[in-house]
C-alpha cells in the first residue's frame, strides 16, 4: 500500500510487481514484516542519506537454488577466465559509448576502434583511454568525470548508485555474491561484482543525464523531478541479441550468462546493447 500525501491517494502495489524501494526521507518507518516479505520477493531495498544520496541496499542472499554451487564457482574462477569476462566487459562498454556518442550525433569511430584493441585482461588500459575520448566529446573539454566534482556529477552518481543497485539484485537473482568480483578487488568494497557486471551500462545513465541537461541546463541539483528520472534507467530499451527489453530484464539475462560462463557452460557474456534512436523515433 502506498500513501501520496500531496493528494491523498492511496494504492495497492502486488510485491511481485515490485523491483526496487528507495528510502530517502529519515522520518520513514517500516515493520520486519515488510522487510521480510520484500527480500523474499527479491526487491532492493535502497537506503539515502542526509543529502538524499543512495548509501546502501538490503538484497535478498537465498533468492536461488543453485546459490551456493554458483558462490564456489565464483571462489573457483581462475585468472584466465575472469580476465577473459573483464575483457568483454570493457570491450561492450566501449561499444555503448560510441553508441551514445552517435546518438548525439557525435563521432563515436574512435571508441569503436579501442574496442577492438581490448585483450584479455585489458593491460593497455583501453577503458581509461575510452574515457579520455568520451567525456569531452560528451560533455565538453572542460568536464572532469569527478565523484565529487562540478555538475552534472551528482547526476551522474546518482543514477549510478541505482544502476549498482538493479545489478546487484539481478547477481542476487542468478545466485551469485556481488562481493566476488573479476576486476575490482577493494577489500571494503562489497559490491564488487556489481560494479564490474555494470560498467556496459554506464551509458544508459549518461543518455538520462544529457536529456535532463537538455531540459534544465547545466546543474548538480537533485530535485525530486530528477532523482525520478534517474530512477528510470531500469525501464530504459536495451538489445540482446535480437530482442529488445527492459534494463531490468537484460540486467538478470546478463548475470545469468555470467554464471553460465564461471559454470563452463558458455563462453561469452550477454550485455545489453544501448538502443540508438533516429530522430523520427525521438521526437515521436
Amino acid at each position: 500500500m502506498v500513501d501520496n500525501k500531496e493528494t491523498g491517494e492511496t494504492r495497492t502495489v502486488p510485491v511481485e510487481d515490485v523491483g526496487f524501494v528507495v528510502l530517502e526521507h529519515p522520518h520513514i518507518t517500516f515493520s520486519q514484516g515488510i522487510m521480510r516479505l520484500l527480500l523474499q520477493h527479491n526487491v532492493a531495498v535502497v537506503f539515502c542519506n542526509e543529502k538524499y544520496l543512495p548509501t546502501g541496499m538490503l538484497l535478498n542472499l537465498d533468492g536461488n537454488n543453485l546459490q551456493t554451487a554458483r558462490f564456489r564457482a565464483q571462489l573457483a574462477a581462475s585468472e584466465p577466465l575472469k580476465k577473459n569476462l573483464w575483457m568483454q566487459t570493457i570491450k561492450q562498454k566501449l561499444l555503448n559509448q560510441a553508441a551514445l556518442l552517435e546518438q548525439e550525433g557525435k563521432d563515436g569511430e574512435a571508441l569503436k576502434y579501442k574496442s577492438k584493441q581490448v585483450r584479455s585482461g585489458d593491460p593497455t588500459n583501453e577503458e581509461a583511454k575510452g574515457a579520455a575520448l568520451y567525456w569531452p566529446r560528451l560533455l565538453g573539454t572542460d568536464f572532469r568525470r569527478e565523484r565529487f566534482g562540478d555538475a552534472p556529477n551528482a547526476l551522474l552518481n546518482y543514477g549510478y548508485a541505482i544502476l549498482r543497485a538493479g545489478v546487484a539484485r539481478a547477481l542476487t537473482g542468478s545466485g551469485l555474491h556481488p562481493t566476488l568480483g573479476i576486476f575490482h578487488r577493494n577489500q571494503y568494497n562489497s559490491y564488487c561484482l556489481a560494479d564490474d557486471i555494470m560498467e556496459p551500462y554506464r551509458p544508459f545513465v549518461d543518455r538520462l543525464v544529457l536529456d535532463r541537461l537538455e531540459e534544465h541546463g547545466i546543474t548538480n541539483e537533485l530535485e525530486k523531478e530528477t532523482k525520478a528520472h534517474l530512477l528510470g534507467v531500469l525501464t530504459m530499451d536495451t538489445k540482446i541479441g535480437d530482442r529488445q527489453r527492459p534494463l531490468m530484464l537484460a540486467l538478470s539475462e546478463t548475470t545469468a550468462s555470467f554464471a553460465a560462463c564461471l559454470e563452463g557452460k558458455a563462453k561469452r557474456l550477454k550485455y545489453g546493447t544501448l538502443v540508438i534512436q533516429d530522430a523520427e523515433t525521438s521526437s515521436a
